[in-house]
C-alpha cells in the first residue's frame, strides 16, 4: 500500500445496526467481486463469521435485492446478480448528472485545501499504477470523486452516487489491469486544471468527459465477457 497523508485520512466508520453490518459486509464483497457475479450466498457462513442470526442477514439481504446486487430464487437460493448492462447504463446516467452537477456548483468558491487534497490524490493514483496496485487506484479513483461530492454536503446526492456506483463500479474493479488506469489519471489532471482556474463550465465539461469515457469502456469490456452479464 501506499503511505498515507493527513490530507487523505478518513474519520473511523460508526458501529451500526447489525443488518447494516451484514449490509456493510457483503455490499463491499460483491462491488469489490470478491463474491463474483452469479456466486451463491452462503447464509450459514455469514452468520458464523460476523456473529449474527438469521434476521439480520434477511433484512441485509432485502436491501441488497433492492438495489439489484442480489437475486432470491424460492427454493433454490441466493445470488449475487449477475450485471445488468441496462442497470449499469441507468446507473451511469444518474452519476453523470449528479456528479457534473456537483462539479459545476462547487467549482468557483473551491478552496485550497479541498484543491491540495486532489492534487495528492492524483499523485498517489500515478504512483500505483506504476506500481500496479490496482486496490489502491481503485480506492483513490473512488476517493477523488468522494471528495468533490462531500465539498458540495449534500447529503442526498450523497446517497444517489453511491447508490448509482453500485451498478458500475464492479465493471470498473474488472477494468483495473488495463490502460483506462493512464486515461483515468490524465482526465482527473484535466479536471483538476478546470478547478484550479475555478471555471465551472470547462470543469463540468471535463467531467463529462470522464465518465463518458469510463462508460464507453465498460461497453467494451460487456462486449468482451459476456458471461458475467444477464442476457
Amino acid at each position: 500500500m501506499l503511505p498515507s497523508d493527513a490530507l487523505l485520512r478518513q474519520s473511523p466508520r460508526k458501529v451500526g445496526s447489525k443488518s447494516g453490518l451484514v449490509y456493510d459486509d457483503l455490499r463491499s464483497a460483491i462491488i469489490s467481486l470478491r463474491l463474483q457475479p452469479g456466486a451463491q450466498i452462503d447464509k450459514a457462513e455469514i452468520c458464523e463469521r460476523l456473529e449474527v442470526s438469521r434476521q439480520p442477514l434477511a433484512e441485509a439481504l432485502a436491501r441488497l435485492s433492492d438495489e439489484r446486487l442480489v437475486t432470491v430464487e424460492p427454493q433454490k437460493g441466493t445470488y449475487v446478480t449477475r450485471i445488468r448492462m441496462n442497470d449499469v447504463v441507468e446507473a451511469a446516467f444518474v452519476r453523470e448528472a449528479l456528479e457534473i452537477a456537483t462539479i459545476r456548483r462547487v467549482a468557483p468558491n473551491i478552496d485550497a485545501e479541498t484543491l491540495d487534497r486532489l492534487r495528492l490524490i492524483v499523485d498517489y493514483q500515478s504512483a500505483a499504477a506504476a506500481a500496479s496496485d490496482n486496490e489502491e487506484f481503485y480506492v483513490l479513483d473512488t476517493r477523488f470523486h468522494s471528495t468533490l461530492i462531500a465539498r458540495l454536503a449534500y447529503r442526498r446526492v450523497a446517497e444517489g452516487v453511491e447508490s448509482a456506483r453500485a451498478q458500475t463500479e464492479r465493471i470498473r474493479r474488472l477494468l483495473l489491469p488495463t490502460k483506462r488506469n493512464l486515461e483515468t489519471i490524465a482526465e482527473h489532471k484535466a479536471i483538476l486544471a478546470e478547478l484550479a482556474r475555478r471555471d465551472a463550465a470547462g470543469a463540468a465539461n471535463a467531467m463529462g468527459v470522464h465518465l463518458a469515457n469510463g462508460l464507453q469502456q465498460l461497453h467494451r469490456f460487456a462486449a468482451e465477457r459476456p458471461e458475467l452479464f444477464e442476457p
